[in-house]
């Protein structure tokens, strides 16, 4: 499990500055914890960590030497500069379920013949205790043909019974289309111009 050094945050000096000097602001909160402990990580330490993990992936918080199991349940982006402000961490209680999202990661769409694969949906959201938490549900679409469908209910994650799904079974995961075809109509167009 990947490990994050944090501080507890001084709430008398602004998110601003802080970000200003290198630093990431963020909440940890969970039923053994009262309120929540503001905190604030490195940019750089925050940076490393979010390559390998996102939101939905349990790491340890260890907070001025005090290690938390931790579930990443926000990350805000500023949207302007393309970088992490502040995450929202929610500490695991080993007996007690959480939310979370697991996601979608599509492989082999370049071996669909003669159609396209459409991503409906970016990431399942469940409850589980921490030991059946998922971070990716892997989709490997190469065998799909032209009008196949993966809905929810088809997933792994929604057969594992110590994981309650909450998005709708119904739901379309992934489907496969036909190419429309616009050759035919290039040409005539070519045709009119010469």
């Amino acid at each position: 499990m990947d490990v994050l050094k944090a501080e507890k945050r001084d709430m008398a000096v602004k998110a601003r500055r802080l970000r200003r000097e290198g630093y990431v602001t963020g909440n940890v909160c969970g039923k053994d914890i009262e309120g929540s402990i503001p905190v604030k990580m490195e940019k750089k330490a925050v940076n490393h960590i979010l390559s390998n993990n996102n939101k939905g992936s349990q790491i340890a918080l260890d907070i001025d030497g005090e290690v938390h199991n931790v579930l990443i349940k926000e990350i805000h982006f500023n949207a302007l500069d393309n970088v992490v402000e502040e995450i929202e961490f929610q500490a695991l209680v080993k007996d007690q379920k959480v939310q979370s999202v697991a996601e979608v990661v599509i492989e082999n769409r370049d071996k669909i013949d003669g159609g396209v694969v459409q991503e409906q949906l970016e990431e399942i959201e469940y409850r589980a205790l921490p030991a059946d938490l998922v971070e990716k549900i892997v989709l490997d679409v190469g065998n799909m043909k032209v009008g196949d469908v993966i809905r929810v209910k088809d997933l792994d994650i929604a057969k594992n019974e110590a994981v309650d799904v909450l998005t709708d079974p119904e739901s379309e995961v992934v489907a496969v289309t036909a190419v429309k075809k616009e050759a035919s109509g290039e040409e005539e167009d070519e045709g009119e111009a010469e």
